[in-house]
């Protein structure tokens, strides 16, 4: 367990985006077929899924005190989200029913290299806004976490204002915008995406993310796209898949190898990386020991299929940590 230490608030950590039961189906050895074709995969299973959610069942697994602010709908799909937060010691308190939206729901289809295709319904993320965020939540937890940026454009625009508000109350921030589904990565707006950077604390994209949030090319130096994101306000925490992670203040760049694994499943890896990144931080960790036990808490997610089965505990992290610096 983490040496939290804990104040006067009721929450350690207050999550706020998306969240969804995931069917995910794979490996798919080729492309996906049309043509009313059957294709057979290993396996196939239904579970939690949404940046923001697994992100929150992450922390909760470390051993912080976790409360979750979205919406969903009121339907079985619903009630499934409902209940797997609340069995992972998530506070549901405030995850909004909406009567006439129905609940988000991904399909993730896998491939055997790792990567994977996302089919979404979006549901009630186009209605998630700022009044599904209590307000009374922003002064009671020590963190507020953001996940989806580019799936939930009521709360993205509201988010400088909400962060702002946590940072009043004394709480710090961090954003995970996952991928932008339209492909444009419209950050120029000064009353949007900068405003957001602002007021954000820490960044965790991937690499892939992180370049696409600089505007630049696939090809360029991850140091780089950091960097400038960085100069725009956060501390940045760049995911890198097995190559490890990386951090940029605008100043330094800070480095950990990945941790070796033999990955079933990657989905959710990355908001179980940002999940061990806020744990170590509100746990009083440095930057390095910070993106080490994120790096492990990542890895150790794809020990089995879906974003949260395979969460580690905090000892789990450690061990996995001490394992890797006796390896060669």
């Amino acid at each position: 367990m983490p040496h939290i230490s804990y104040t006067s608030r009721t929450f350690d950590l207050l999550v706020v985006g998306d969240a969804n039961p995931d069917v995910v189906l794979g490996p798919l050895d080729g492309p996906l077929a049309f043509g009313q074709r059957e294709q057979l995969v290993d396996t196939g299973l239904l579970t939690l899924g949404g940046s923001a959610a697994i992100m929150a069942c992450g922390a909760a697994r470390l051993g912080l005190k976790v409360a979750f602010a979205g919406r969903v709908g009121d339907d079985e799909a619903g009630r499934f989200v409902t209940a797997a937060l609340t069995a992972r010691g998530v506070d549901t308190g405030a995850l909004r029913i909406d009567p006439d939206l129905s609940t988000p729901l991904s399909v993730v289809v896998t491939r055997g290299d790792g990567d994977r295709a996302i089919l979404t319904a979006s549901g009630t993320l186009s209605a998630t806004g700022p009044d599904d965020v209590p307000t009374q939540l922003l002064g009671d937890c020590r963190h507020v976490h953001a996940a989806s940026y580019f799936l939930l454009p009521r709360l993205a625009g509201a988010l400088p204002a909400l962060f702002r508000t946590a940072h009043e109350h004394g709480a710090t921030t961090s954003l995970d915008t996952n991928d932008d589904p339209a492909g444009k990565w419209d950050t120029g707006d000064p009353d949007g995406f900068a405003a957001v950077l602002a007021a954000t604390d820490v960044l965790l994209p991937n690499a892939r993310e992180a370049r696409a949030l600089a505007g630049l090319p696939e090809d360029t130096s991850l140091d780089e796209a950091a960097r400038l994101l960085a100069l725009r306000g956060p501390l940045v925490a760049v995911k890198d898949g097995a190559d490890g992670a990386l951090a940029h203040d605008g100043r330094t760049v800070l480095r950990t190898r990945g941790i070796p694994a033999r990955p079933l499943d990657t989905v959710g890896a990355g908001d179980s990386f940002d999940a061990g990144f806020v744990a170590a931080v509100l746990a009083g960790r440095a930057t390095t020991g910070a993106l080490e036990l994120a790096s492990a808490c990542g890895a150790l997610s794809t020990r089995a299929f879906g974003g949260t089965p395979a969460q580690a505990t905090w000892d789990e992290a450690h061990d996995a940590l001490r394992g890797a610096a006796e390896s060669p």
